[in-house]
């Protein structure tokens, strides 16, 4: 292992971590519809838990409406309990093979509780990217260890890996600045 391939890794598991809480912060409610709040939701298809979007087409009505059509007629009762249950507070309805799901506005109470929510998942974020600093750096020493790098070498990727987990650290916190005005703007 050389310095390159520390920093290269390094730098790849904190994309994947910046990548992870897209997909996290995609989740929070907001107050618009959007067909990935139903990302997560698992629909019991012949006896195997499977993803929503497996087993229906998920699209948007309108800007509070998602639609679901399920492929098979005869799964439209167990998709719309999916969704009920996914403890979203949805409350699906279905006009013959259409579920229609509107989602309700939320209150400025709720609003500060998804803000909350927006900060932790920002934080095990920052968590996950220091802890991958960490790594970095005791590779680095590592190397310095084993006299595969001098000192010089290991000081100046130290401070390199520095400078990578405050790029991301900013990143984090400019989609954090982001997902809050997405959930205040009423």
């Amino acid at each position: 292992m050389t310095i390159a391939d520390v920093k290269k890794s390094t730098e790849q598991r904190m994309l994947k971590s910046i990548e992870t809480l897209k997909t996290n912060l995609g989740k929070v409610r907001t107050g618009r519809a959007h067909p990935g709040m139903l990302d997560h939701v698992q629909v019991e298809y012949y006896g195997n838990p499977t993803q929503l979007s497996q087993v229906a087409n998920v699209t948007l009505i309108d800007s509070r409406t998602i639609g679901v059509q399920p492929y098979e007629k005869k799964m439209v009762a167990t998709v719309e309990k999916a969704i009920r249950d996914a403890d979203l507070g949805l409350n699906p309805s279905t006009q013959g093979d259409i579920i229609r799901v509107p989602t309700p506005p939320l209150n400025e109470e709720r609003r500060k509780e998804m803000v909350k929510l927006v900060k932790t998942e920002a934080e095990d974020a920052k968590i996950a990217v220091r802890n991958i600093r960490r790594d970095a750096n005791e590779g680095l020493k590592k190397l310095l260890k084993d006299k595969a790098c001098s000192e010089d070498d290991e000081r100046r990727s130290q401070d390199d890996v520095q400078k990578l987990t405050d790029k991301f650290v900013a990143e984090i916190d400019k989609l954090v600045v982001d997902k809050e005005k997405e959930v205040l703007t009423v």
